[in-house]
């Protein structure tokens, strides 16, 4: 299974994402490096273990707000091995384009972000399925978007994201049940797990239930998951670098 740190992106600044209530977001207080510069904090990442994969969320652009379009970019070029999987609350296929045209290859579709399902179709075409993950957002057990993003397994791309926003930060624990049942739907899907994972013992319950990977951020740098137990965590599955963004 894949680990895939997180970087949650407000004000220019990397903040710590818990239980999905941005406005209460504040810089992140990490142990790795001093700070809340982005271009610090992917060093700081990189330098704990080499990941392959970066989860990045725009909060600026899911409200509304601005984009980090240009910061991304530069991590972009900065790190050409690196995937950067950004969710920048992509309602549109405008939206795509310009962050596809911006040199991001990987894209992320928030369901909470969506009015049905031409945005992410759109994107499959632009970027390619395989550069195209589905967010499927719960908050309080409840399904955010169309319920056709949440029930139609047959729609979603190669890959999609369990994202329970409740456990965001919250040191609670991972939904090993919906990752379970994700899982089921669709012989080859790749579920990514988001949202509560606390430390080693969660990595392998989560493989055991089916995730083939997940996002990290709170337990990276609280060192709760070190370089010792990252180690082991095999890196070859996720599309990297300039070829799998398709430039």
């Amino acid at each position: 299974m894949d680990v895939i740190p997180v970087i949650d992106l407000l004000g220019a600044q990397v903040v710590h994402a818990r239980r999905g209530e941005r406005d209460r977001y504040r810089p992140i207080d990490s142990s790795l490096i001093a700070g809340a510069v982005p271009e610090d904090i992917v060093g700081a990442l990189l330098a704990l273990h080499p990941f392959r994969a970066c989860y990045v969320a725009d909060l600026d652009a899911i409200r509304g707000s601005g984009d980090h379009r240009t910061a991304v970019a530069a991590l972009q070029a900065r790190w050409p091995e690196v995937a950067f999987w950004v969710d920048a609350g992509l309602a549109t296929p405008g939206d795509c384009r310009r962050w596809l045209d911006a040199g991001i290859g990987h894209l992320v579709i928030g369901s909470e972000s969506q009015t049905g399902t031409a945005t992410l179709e759109a994107a499959m075409a632009m970027a390619g399925a395989d550069r195209v993950a589905l967010s499927l957002d719960i908050r309080q057990g409840r399904a955010l978007g169309p319920a056709v993003l949440h029930e139609r397994a047959d729609l979603w791309p190669a890959r999609v994201i369990a994202m329970t926003l409740d456990r965001v930060g919250s040191g609670e624990g991972p939904d090993l049940e919906r990752i379970a049942a994700l899982a089921a739907l669709r012989p080859g899907l790749r579920v990514w797990a988001a949202g509560g994972v606390r430390d080693a013992a969660d990595l392998a319950a989560l493989a055991a239930h089916g995730a083939d990977a997940v996002l990290v951020a709170s337990a990276l740098h609280d060192r709760r998951l070190d370089a010792a137990a990252l180690g082991g965590v095999p890196l070859g599955r996720i599309p990297t670098g300039p070829a799998a963004a398709g430039g």
